[in-house]
């Protein structure tokens, strides 16, 4: 077996008496979409911000393609191919789609400003951008402000501003949060596809998402991993089903 794409070995995160996540152990391997589930309340949004770099863990280590980055910002995580997507979006809405493509590819290049007027005379990062959005399928909205998209289409900017980094992995926050019924297909055939571009680390409570998309699935309660196995592993576990799932998972 290849070595994982991105590793979380023992973190520990304590906020005075309240132990948010205690010697965590999960990974991601190439070409899948390992999902995380749990109640409200279990510490997933506190280990996704350690493992984004928002949050410093108390002890462990997080590793990405074999490099020790626990100690890395958020920025230069990403630059190290860690993309995250968000719950809340963090588009800019009043942007064009093609400018929102554009701030990522100003990012991967290392410059925190740079105007618009002369990344669009830059054939080779305007190219970049626009490879982006063909890619997730939103070419033709190029131009289109950003507050006009659906809310799945935002899902998939999300995902092509991401790309600009040529990522090596994606860490997803709710991605089907908000979504209708027809949004949330649209979205699972989406990723479905792109854990080919590069294995998802997704947070989710969609369990129709998860059961349809997921290779692994990590079970979060209380702040530890009660349970990682296969979707079917997972449905007849029964602690999980206790403590998660419910009896009729």
């Amino acid at each position: 077996m290849t070595d994982p794409v991105l590793k979380i070995d023992g973190i520990s995160k304590s906020f005075g008496s309240l132990k948010a996540s205690n010697d965590i152990c999960l990974d991601l391997r190439a070409g899948e979409i390992h999902a995380l589930i749990g109640p409200n309340g279990a510490g997933k949004s506190t280990l996704i911000r350690q493992i984004a770099g928002e949050v410093a863990p108390d002890s462990g280590r997080i590793m990405l393609a074999g490099e020790d980055v626990t100690a890395l910002s958020v920025a230069h995580r990403a630059k190290h191919g860690l993309a995250r997507t968000f719950q809340v979006s963090a588009l800019a809405m009043e942007d064009t789609v093609l400018q929102n493509a554009l701030l990522g590819v100003i990012g991967a290049h290392g410059r925190a400003y740079w105007p618009f007027g002369g990344v669009l005379r830059h054939e080779g990062l305007r190219e970049r951008a626009e490879e982006a959005l063909e890619r997730v399928g939103l070419m033709d909205e190029a131009a289109t402000r950003t507050s006009e998209l659906s809310h799945g289409q935002r899902r998939q900017l999300e995902v092509a501003v991401a790309l600009t980094l040529n990522p090596l992995a994606f860490v997803m926050d709710e991605p089907m949060a908000g979504l209708g019924t027809q949004g949330s297909l649209a979205l699972t055939e989406f990723l479905d596809g792109l854990r080919n571009e590069a294995p998802i680390l997704m947070v989710e409570h969609d369990m129709d998402a998860v059961f349809a998309l997921a290779d692994r699935v990590s079970v979060l309660v209380y702040g530890e991993i009660i349970a990682t196995g296969t979707v079917a592993e997972i449905r007849s576990d029964k602690a999980v089903q206790r403590a998660y799932l419910g009896e009729d998972a």
